[in-house]
């Protein structure tokens, strides 16, 4: 627990609120097709410039309440979820690895996924530009994590895409309509190549039970029995691999032991 309070936490929270102001950028401007390097920050509303001393992740949104220094207009809290939270995994994967190549790879790999998450749930899209390269990238997790193989990251990426295709397919020739999206297939694929085909199979059961439980909770909320309702799948895969990256092996071992006591 000291961890979290250490001298090199509070660096590594800073350096991962950082980083999600950057994803936001990336979540606001990428389903835009505009560029996330120019220009920098500004406003949306007034197009203003915002200088770095008043676009300092977390701590600004506080200062300014919410607001635009300039226009005044409301700054959605959302800017600041997406800070604290990128900062917070920085800070539980600091915590659970250390200072070692796997912290850094699974933190790149869990802020990818924040912004295809958020996208996903503004525009219902995964966007190639995101989820192909990063196939490729996290294909290299045989060279950061000791429990990864090149044959494990080339058959997660198998059973990660083949899977959901599979599902694709058959929904297609039994409903004549699309039911799973191709970037669903391709975030799968992704996450098969960073955690091979246990990670797959653990992110398919935690994801589709998330997502049902959420949608049951939404018809129940909004009184409508809509079969027709389009929830985005991206963030409830993102939360399935996200569990499997702290708690995986615990919760397997678990589960195995209740089949072994019944």
């Amino acid at each position: 627990m000291s961890d979290y309070f250490s001298v090199p936490g509070l660096f590594v929270f800073i350096v991962g609120a950082c980083i999600g102001s950057f994803l936001n950028v990336c979540i606001y401007r990428i389903p835009e097709n505009n560029s996330i390097i120019t220009p920098g920050s500004f406003c949306p509303n007034c197009n203003k410039n915002i200088p770095f001393y008043y676009n300092i992740p977390i701590l600004s949104y506080v200062f300014l309440m919410g607001r635009c220094k300039f226009c005044k207009h409301p700054i959605s809290i959302r800017y600041l979820l997406i800070e604290a939270l990128t900062g917070i995994f920085a800070l539980l994967l600091f915590h659970k690895f250390g200072l070692t190549p796997a912290m850094a790879y699974w933190f790149v790999f869990i802020s990818v996924l924040i912004t295809i998450s958020f996208i996903d749930i503004d525009h219902q899209i995964i966007p190639d530009i995101i989820s192909l390269p990063g196939i490729l990238i996290f294909a290299s997790s045989f060279c950061f994590l000791p429990e990864m193989t090149i044959k494990d990251a080339l058959l997660g990426i198998l059973a990660g895409g083949g899977s959901l295709y599979a599902v694709a397919l058959f929904y297609y020739l039994l409903k004549k309509q699309e039911g799973m999206g191709g970037g669903d297939i391709k975030l799968l694929a992704m996450i098969g190549a960073a955690t091979g085909i246990k990670g797959v199979i653990f992110t398919i059961f935690a994801g589709s039970l998330f997502g049902t439980i959420f949608g049951i909770l939404i018809m129940v909320y909004t009184k409508i029995a809509d079969t027709k309702l389009r929830i985005p799948f991206g963030p409830f895969l993102s939360l399935g691999v996200i569990l499997y990256i702290f708690f995986g092996k615990q919760l397997v071992q678990w589960y195995l032991s209740t089949l072994a006591i019944n």
